[in-house]
């Protein structure tokens, strides 16, 4: 199993400081990821926290009283746009699980993580991955490993199920904020190092109706994995075209935590027919 490799970050002072490091550069276009340790400090993250367990309580409610609820290979979706526009909560894989699994897409849901979308701690690294000054956000999620019942996420791209959508696959970097310690006991996020050099890879056909967004097990060596075991507000920035996925959470600690996804400034959202754009250009 492949380690994670430091990647030596310049001086934080001020916003131009957070803009994208040549080591960065290097092991983005080498490995498809890097990551950034304990960016956000135990104030901001008590207070994200405490803004991602009340938007869970709203989306809850919502899940209740919703109609539209439906399975796909044996799994729970509901569809919210009373909660928010575009929104999906998928459900715990447990038949009878009443746990949220994930809410997507999330950030107007709290001010909090609508500012986090133009936090220069994000946005100007974004500004250097995707090589444009104006940069958009392109979709969000919330991803709630809760303690012990926190299911794992199969080996996946992003890339193949944006792809029905847009076309700039090469221009959509995501950025993972823990807002918990990660280790492999309550089931880290996991990649697959420099898969993403071969663009959207085959998928596992006949393997349930989401089985092609999945990654073919043929398609890559699971030996190059990393695991991203880091420190609570620390950013993990992964491609498009990254394999990647968790182990279930094992633990008794809670393991949640925010993706961000960028584009170029001016487009649509993913799931939403509105732009924003981010930061301040």
């Amino acid at each position: 199993m492949a380690q994670p490799e430091s990647v030596e970050a310049p001086p934080r002072e001020g916003r131009s400081a957070w803009t994208l490091h040549a080591e960065e550069a290097r092991a983005w276009r080498r490995d498809g990821f890097f990551h950034r340790s304990a960016v956000f400090d135990e104030a901001e993250l008590l207070a994200l926290r405490a803004a991602a367990e009340r938007i869970v309580a709203r989306a809850e409610a919502c899940a209740e009283s919703s109609d539209d609820r439906y399975r796909i290979d044996g799994n729970e979706y509901v569809e919210a746009p009373e909660l928010a526009p575009g929104a999906t909560v998928q459900m715990e894989h447990r038949p009878d699980s009443r746990t949220i699994r994930v809410i997507e897409p999330f950030h107007t849901l709290d001010p909090l993580f609508d500012r986090l979308v133009d936090d220069p701690r994000l946005v100007e690294p974004m500004r250097g991955l995707i090589g444009a000054e104006r940069v958009g956000l392109f979709t969000d999620k919330i991803n709630l490993k809760r303690p012990r019942e926190g299911s794992g996420f199969d080996w996946h791209q992003d890339s193949p199920y944006w792809s029905h959508f847009c076309d700039h696959l090469d221009r959509l970097p995501n950025v993972l904020l823990a807002l918990d310690d990660a280790d492999e006991e309550n089931g880290c996020f996991r990649v697959i190092r420099a898969s993403h050099t071969r663009g959207c890879l085959p998928g596992r056909e006949g393997a349930g109706r989401l089985g092609p967004l999945f990654t073919h097990p043929d398609a890559f060596d699971e030996g190059d994995q990393v695991p991203l075991a880091v420190k609570a507000g620390s950013l993990v920035f992964f491609s498009a075209h990254t394999v990647h996925g968790s182990q279930p959470n094992r633990s008794a600690r809670a393991r949640r935590a925010v993706v961000l996804t960028y584009q170029p400034g001016d487009l649509r959202m993913f799931k939403v027919d509105r732009v924003r754009n981010a930061g301040s250009a």
